[in-house]
């Protein structure tokens, strides 16, 4: 018996009824050999670790556009902070952790430069429409190893996919990532915000912060736990419904009151502009694109507009000003 067996055979032994047995997996688009001593869900877990997609995150804007400051989130601890989270609800509630962190490390590859400016910027010029969770999808199926994708089980790209408040995941696992989200950004954005002067923890709601908690590690430790207690031995991931009323509220206070908010979203009209025009220089001259993505069109026959996204997507922050400087801003002669 191999050491992969005996971990798929601990897992049907300890784990809940209702979690998501790396054994019963629906497996993978492409069938490949089994590894020796990792499940299916381990082996998912490491490719989206290493995968190059992952690494930009740490250059790609949360909240605040290139703040000054160590200590502001990226988009890599925002997803080190949901998968930390989610860890810990999979763990209590025996379900299964390989795959809870497999779709939470993969959940925002797919996030464009400029956080949801960004995103909304790519929306408006590429055909077909773009939304973060779908391009995470396709970083893990198509974009990734040069066009040859990540071959990820069903059930992570099912929970990346379903991330999003609107998704549905199909398994428990995903459940929690999709929650372990929600849970994560409302709270380290209320920190950034605080310690970027914003806001102070005595000017939030009390209505909210009485039920929550007067701080992010009270409120993260309220909310943790609410899910764990109402969520044991159960085929679901709940919430009580007092605190899940104070959160969804909390949320749409940090959309009115940060968000949405004129001061760190000032310079957001210039990163949407830098992208579109990066979007039309490459629909016009995509020869220019790197060989990975021209190859991709060859080999894929995927449209110009959809593989310039892909690679306008993929930048970093300071990628994708270095390339609109190159491009557009006239550098001096030598």
């Amino acid at each position: 018996m191999s050491i992969r067996e005996i971990l798929e055979e601990r897992e049907r032994e300890t784990l809940s009824p209702y979690a998501s047995l790396a054994m019963d997996s629906a497996g993978r688009d492409f069938e490949e050999e089994p590894c020796d001593i990792r499940t299916v869900y381990q082996r998912d877990r490491d490719r989206i670790l290493h995968c190059k997609s992952f690494r930009r995150l740490k250059h790609k804007t949360q909240v605040f556009l290139s703040p000054e400051g160590d200590h502001y989130r990226t988009r890599l601890t925002h997803t080190l902070e949901v998968a930390q989270i989610a860890r810990t609800i999979a763990r209590a509630l025996r379900l299964n952790e390989d795959l809870t962190e497999a779709i939470a490390l993969g959940h925002d590859l797919g996030h464009t430069p400029f956080g949801h400016a960004g995103e909304a910027a790519l929306d408006k010029v590429c055909a077909g429409g773009f939304a973060h969770y779908k391009q995470s999808v396709r970083v893990v199926e198509v974009v990734e190893k040069k066009g040859l994708g990540l071959n990820l089980t069903k059930e992570v790209r099912d929970g990346i996919l379903n991330h999003r408040t609107s998704g549905h995941p199909s398994t428990l696992e995903g459940q929690i990532v999709r929650l372990s989200d929600k849970i994560a950004y409302i709270n380290h954005d209320i920190d950034d915000a605080i310690r970027a002067g914003l806001m102070t923890e005595e000017g939030l709601p009390r209505e909210m912060t009485d039920v929550l908690g007067h701080s992010v590690r009270e409120r993260l430790n309220t909310l943790i736990h609410d899910v764990i207690v109402n969520s044991f031995g159960r085929p679901a991931i709940v919430m009580s419904s007092d605190r899940e009323r104070a959160m969804k509220a909390l949320r749409v206070y940090m959309f009115e009151n940060l968000y949405l908010n004129p001061i760190p979203k000032r310079e957001d009209h210039k990163a949407q502009n830098l992208l579109k025009e990066l979007y039309g220089y490459y629909t016009d001259k995509p020869e220019e694109l790197p060989e990975e993505y021209r190859e991709m069109m060859e080999r894929r026959k995927d449209s110009v507009e959809r593989v310039v996204c892909d690679y306008i997507a993929g930048m970093s922050d300071s990628f994708a000003i270095s390339k609109y400087e190159e491009l557009f801003v006239p550098q001096a002669w030598k």
